[in-house]
């Protein structure tokens, strides 16, 4: 397509110097209830940012915030560099798409689609060109005259993605716009999303409570927990260095083992000392958290160095390419390892409920959270 959907987007602007969304002092309540809490966050032009936390946490406020569906309670909103609270929601170059897709049953893909130029009087010879060039986009050519009721999960969520990038917005909302799909069909789409928003330079803020579709699709993840951002960054930094025990047990699975901070390291319940990097503002006798992401745990045949703990297997939980195996060091402290199910390793075979082992990791991969 030689004049995409998201050709505008590489035109310069007055306040192209301005990040695409801004949050400063945000802050939204509901009667008593406090759904955001100061928040102050920039999404860059052009960025796939993904608001992660679980339901409550405030991230579709956030987002409803910055369609115009909510007003702030204090603080202020920029799009473009532009204040918007006094600007009504379908004057704000934004849109949205929701997990209900929200179609008019009466109209075929394409008039669905055209729907919002329609309304904004748009040349219908514009109208068409950019009908077809957001129909090749989602790939739906030869859909166009389907009813919403002749589409799969799959199609009406690429006709209401369609929809709202066919008005060429500054900024596209996404409301767990997969969470209605199935698993295979939902990670298939987030290939295609992730492509899609590539291709058209659109920023996209993504709200989801899905920790691996986050990871897969994001540029950078604001983590959210009772309206307060834990922890902002690329996919790598919130994955491998997660900012405190909340970040580390929603994102994945981490082991978190209570300990109290030494020079050398972490000195667990059991008195194990565990070797790590203690943070330069937590003094000796700190209670914290060790924690250490399961594919970094190895079983038997550990290398000089590593740290090393014994326990009874008391759980094996196959999951298809891997196998969890619950290790526990004592009653009530249990670790989880991931072994991959390999040609050269049958996980089932090699491991048993109630044999004993010794697991290890490397030094680096120990992290102290407080």
């Amino acid at each position: 397509m030689s004049d995409d959907i998201g050709a505008h987007s590489a035109e310069p602007s007055a306040s192209a110097t301005d990040a695409a969304i801004r949050f400063a002092g945000v802050t939204k309540q509901f009667g008593e209830a406090t759904a955001v809490r100061d928040l102050n966050l920039e999404i860059e032009n052009g960025e796939f940012f993904s608001l992660l936390g679980p339901s409550g946490c405030g991230k579709t406020t956030t987002l409803r915030m910055v369609a115009g569906f909510e007003q702030p309670t204090e603080g202020s909103i920029f799009l473009e560099g532009n204040p918007v609270e006094d600007v009504p929601p379908y004057k704000r170059n934004v849109n949205t798409v929701f997990q209900s897709y929200a179609l008019f049953e009466h109209l075929d893909v394409a008039d669905n689609i055209a729907f919002g130029l329609k309304r904004r009087k748009v040349d219908a010879a514009e109208i068409r060109t950019r009908v077809g060039e957001a129909v090749e986009l989602v790939q739906l050519q030869g859909r166009e005259s389907a009813r919403p009721r002749e589409l799969s999960g799959g199609q009406k969520q690429r006709v209401a993605l369609a929809r709202a990038l066919v008005n060429r917005p500054a900024v596209l909302l996404l409301d767990e716009p997969l969470g209605a799909l199935d698993l295979k069909l939902r990670k298939q789409m987030q290939v295609e999303l992730k492509g899609i928003q590539r291709e058209v330079g659109i920023t996209f803020l993504y709200v989801t409570h899905d920790q691996e579709e986050a990871l897969a699709m994001s540029d950078r993840i604001a983590v959210m927990s009772e309206g307060v951002v834990q922890q902002c960054g690329v996919p790598e930094d919130v994955y491998e260095r997660p900012a405190g025990p909340f970040v580390a047990g929603f994102i994945g699975i981490s082991n978190l083992l209570p300990g109290v901070a030494e020079n050398l390291g972490v000195r667990l319940a059991g008195g194990q000392l565990c070797q790590a990097a203690v943070p330069g503002d937590c003094t000796v006798g700190t209670e914290v958290q060790l924690s250490v992401r399961p594919e970094k745990i190895w079983l038997d045949q550990l290398e000089p160095g590593m740290v090393s703990l014994e326990g009874s297997i008391v759980e094996r939980v196959y999951v298809g390419t891997t196998t969890q195996v619950i290790v526990e060091l004592e009653p009530g402290v249990r670790l989880v390892a991931l072994e991959q199910n390999t040609a050269r390793v049958e996980v089932h075979d090699r491991w048993n409920i109630g044999d004993r082992v010794r697991l290890g990791w490397r030094p680096e991969h120990s992290l102290v959270l407080r």
